[in-house]
């Protein structure tokens, strides 16, 4: 709960976001459900044992696992230089990180492509 009021403080138009979470006690609680609700805020639970549900946000903790600690030394001093890291590696992920899968582009320019496509069709 701390961690979604200290979000919702820093960024209140939060509403319309979907928070997608696995089925851990601490996401089906009611109180943390109800805030939710109360500030807009759609849950998306995976279903139990489904992993499709949350495909594509395993994918991608898997991958940044992956790139990011295993095989590594690195030792992190505290939370903030962990949090600088992840939002760094994030960063590179979507604007320098090319993908075979989306035609040798990076998910930002990918996305651009798609969305310059879908406004000249409609």
């Amino acid at each position: 709960m701390a961690m979604l009021k200290k979000a919702w403080h820093k960024y209140p138009a939060l509403n319309g976001l979907i928070f997608h979470t696995d089925q851990g006690w601490q996401y089906q609680n009611g109180q943390f459900q109800a805030w939710l609700k109360n500030y807009g805020i759609s849950q998306s639970m995976s279903r139990k044992g489904n992993s499709l549900d949350d495909g594509l946000m395993e994918g991608f903790f898997g991958i940044l696992k992956r790139e990011m600690f295993y095989g590594f030394e690195k030792q992190f001093k505290n939370l903030t230089e962990l949090e600088d890291a992840i939002r760094d590696y994030i960063e590179y992920y979507n604007q320098k990180r090319i993908k075979i899968k989306l035609k040798g582009l990076t998910p930002l320019e990918y996305r651009k492509l798609v969305l310059s496509k879908a406004n000249k069709v409609s």
